[in-house]
């Protein structure tokens, strides 16, 4: 029986950028598990109906998961404290930073946690270089 990785997507706003992350992890990698990780509640709906196993909401939530699964994927604009989307508090930057799960955020220029994808990147290639990241750590721990 293969393992099942546990993937967390973290993102705010109306969850637009990870529910396209869960789409294109659910079509491209098989055996994993998505756990939806909305700094709202908008957000959780959102990755949920894009198709996340699991879904959970706010800042406990998120240092509570960041805590419990393999790789972590994020949207780095909630990462960015001054910015219209800084809803990611000082207490989940540092659980996200100190979990020993594989690190991938969708970087922007600013950001207090930058892991992986670096480079001037769109977003779309933000995203596929970020599931192709998934697929070859997954790879590598089988």
């Amino acid at each position: 029986m293969e393992k099942i990785t546990t993937v967390a997507v973290i993102d705010g706003q109306g969850g637009g950028i990870g529910s396209i992350i869960i789409e294109k992890l659910k079509s491209k990698i098989p055996n994993i598990k998505i756990l939806a990780l909305g700094t709202n509640a908008n957000a959780t709906k959102s990755m949920l109906k894009a198709g996340a196993n699991e879904g959970a909401t706010g800042e406990n939530a998120i240092v509570y998961n960041a805590k419990e699964v393999d790789i972590i994927m994020g949207v780095v604009a909630i990462l960015m404290p001054n910015s219209m989307m800084g809803e990611l508090s000082p207490k989940m930057a540092e659980a996200i930073g100190g979990s020993h799960a594989m690190k991938i955020l969708i970087p922007l220029s600013k950001c207090n946690i930058k892991i992986a994808i670096p480079g001037e990147y769109n977003i779309q290639q933000c995203i596929d270089s970020s599931v192709e990241l998934v697929k070859d750590h997954i790879s590598n721990l089988e």
